[in-house]
């Protein structure tokens, strides 16, 4: 876990410095600025009964959208940026249709600066959650395939919020270090119900994204980094790198949360472009493990 975090903070520590050798500022000015991309990427496969190579006919789509709204006057910055995405796969032969991402996360970010400097006081509104209900698939003693749902929208949400201090060289490369963080983790109660009465239920249970049972919140506070890079990587293609890493001093500080996201587009004209997503996460609270998901694919671009 370690050695993983250490890995991730030199790659990003890394991107950010290459950003900053490369970004060419110019001087800010008042105002609102607004930016905007919607992508939609389509794959499908087919294959006949004679297609003796072996393979699954399936049919997927991913809609992804990211938008950013900034406001500055004189010293005075308010970032917005809202990202969402959500993505369907179906199989032949299988009886339901599969996520294959689904995300909605808002981030808010007011800072006031220091003089002339990079350097802000600032103060922090993050919050996360996802659209659709997610299964976990099986069999039943027929063999006919069941889904019990295991999260839903606004269970889990994630709320986050915060003063800190920002470092600001452009609106695409800047960090956020936020020492005393509050963060809500929102779910519903019908996850978490137990009887009360039953001993044995009580200890056989597994705390739901890290909220106790027969409860629907857990309080948490401690300390918030969030960093956000985005240059070009050669002519018409770019990358955005996002990192969010919270400690929670009221329980096992050591085990950081890393959120890591990595974007990629590649330009093939106004509407068209290659796209290549990664994100990395660690929550103990929902895995102990990293979860991964990556997408690949050309699709439909638009940006406004």
């Amino acid at each position: 876990m370690k050695k993983t975090l250490v890995t991730l903070i030199l790659i990003v520590t890394s991107t950010v410095l290459f950003a900053q050798e490369e970004t060419k500022e110019e001087g800010p000015k008042d105002g609102w600025t607004r930016a905007g991309n919607i992508s939609f990427i389509f794959n499908q496969s087919a294959f006949n009964n004679d297609w003796l190579g072996g393979g699954t006919s399936n049919i997927a789509g991913n809609l992804a959208l990211s938008y950013d709204f900034n406001y500055r006057k004189g010293s005075l910055t308010w970032d917005n940026k809202i990202l969402a995405d959500y993505g369907l796969t179906k199989l032949k032969d299988q009886e339901f249709t599969r996520k294959t991402n689904d995300r909605f996360d808002f981030n808010s970010l007011v800072g006031k600066q220091l003089k002339d400097s990079n350097w802000y006081y600032s103060f922090f509104l993050n919050l996360r959650t996802q659209f659709a209900p997610g299964y976990v698939f099986s069999e039943d003693a027929a063999g006919n395939e069941v889904r019990t749902e295991t999260t839903h929208i606004f269970s889990p949400a994630y709320l986050q919020f915060g003063p800190g201090m920002l470092w600001k060289k452009s609106d695409n490369l800047k960090v956020n270090i936020a020492p005393a963080t509050a963060r809500f983790i929102f779910v519903d109660k019908d996850f978490t119900a137990v009887d009360p009465t039953d001993q044995a239920a009580l200890d056989a249970y597994v705390p739901y994204f890290g909220v106790d049972a027969n409860e629907s919140s857990r309080f948490e506070f401690g300390a918030s980094i969030n960093a956000y890079a985005k240059f070009e990587i050669m002519k018409n293609v770019s990358m955005e790198n996002i990192l969010n890493l919270y400690s929670n001093y009221l329980e096992d500080p050591q085990n950081v949360d890393i959120d890591y996201t990595a974007n990629v587009v590649m330009t093939i004209n106004k509407y068209l472009s290659a796209n290549v997503t990664f994100q990395a996460i660690y929550d103990d609270n929902a895995v102990g493990a990293f979860q991964i998901r990556e997408v690949f694919g050309i699709g439909v671009n638009y940006g406004f």
